[in-house]
């Protein structure tokens, strides 16, 4: 079985596969400093918790924005599942040329997902990542990253809102009852909320006119994509396992081995 590992900034997310079935998501907080046997002793116990023996993973791949957890991370993975893990670098095959400015400066989660995003829906697409900061990118017809922009996600601009104002409340983010708030927790909720569904009209909006790639398909994924896609015309597809399904796209494009 392969586990395929999302280190992001606030959560890491783990997928075990088998073949192309996924098993199973698990998710943690992406804690610093953790040492190798945290890292390994809890990625082992959910996998047991969820009827996975870890002797059955046989492959792992990590796509990571945390460098600082990486040595750990690695290091638990080796010495309690007995693998080296690949990782998502530059000089890895992933069938996306990338033609903007400075392709290192692109993240390794967004070429997981413009991955997933080709491969699954072909192209031109543009793929929509909701988390600590809302990324949207657009991989052209022939499979070329094109362009990405980058803008404050939703709890990011939550937490922006509450810690920078004294009288305002950490809260829920979820949509309101109503966008015609009454008191202050829904008024928080309805800003966020609508403020990002409009965000994301207008930016893909533009992304299609600026490009000319009028009839490229809009796939979401991410754990606040729950909230917005449905609200919105924009979004073609929301698939919260885009990222997992990219990293087992990209290990078997880098890996010849029996599943």
């Amino acid at each position: 079985m392969l586990l395929t590992i999302d280190v992001g900034n606030t959560n890491i997310t783990l997928g075990v596969f088998k073949e192309e079935i996924l098993l199973g998501t698990f998710r943690m907080t992406t804690k610093r400093p953790r040492t190798s046997d945290e890292y390994g002793f809890t990625i082992c116990g959910i996998l047991e918790h969820r009827s996975i023996c870890p002797q059955d993973i046989h492959s792992v791949i990590i796509a990571s924005v945390v460098p600082d957890i990486m040595h750990s991370l690695t290091s638990g993975i080796i010495k309690y599942l007995n693998v080296r893990p690949l990782i998502v670098s530059a000089g890895i095959k992933t069938g996306i040329r990338i033609v903007t400015e400075n392709p290192k400066e692109i993240g390794p989660d967004r070429i997981v997902d413009a991955v997933a995003g080709y491969e699954l829906f072909g192209g031109p697409v543009i793929v929509v990542d909701f988390g600590t900061a809302t990324t949207y990118d657009l991989i052209g017809p022939n499979g070329t990253f094109e362009a990405g922009i980058t803008a404050p996600g939703l709890e990011t601009a939550g937490r922006s809102l509450w810690g920078g104002a004294a009288m305002l409340p950490a809260i829920e983010i979820r949509k309101p009852a109503s966008i015609l708030a009454k008191e202050t927790i829904s008024s928080m909720q309805a800003g966020l909320v609508y403020g990002a569904i409009g965000q994301t009209e207008y930016i893909i909006r533009k992304i299609k006119e600026e490009s000319g790639y009028s009839d490229a398909k809009v796939v979401a994924t991410g754990g606040l994509g729950k909230i917005i896609a449905p609200e919105t015309d924009s979004i073609d597809e929301y698939d919260p396992e885009l990222t997992l399904n990219g990293l087992r796209l990209i290990y078997y494009k880098n890996k010849k081995v029996d599943r």
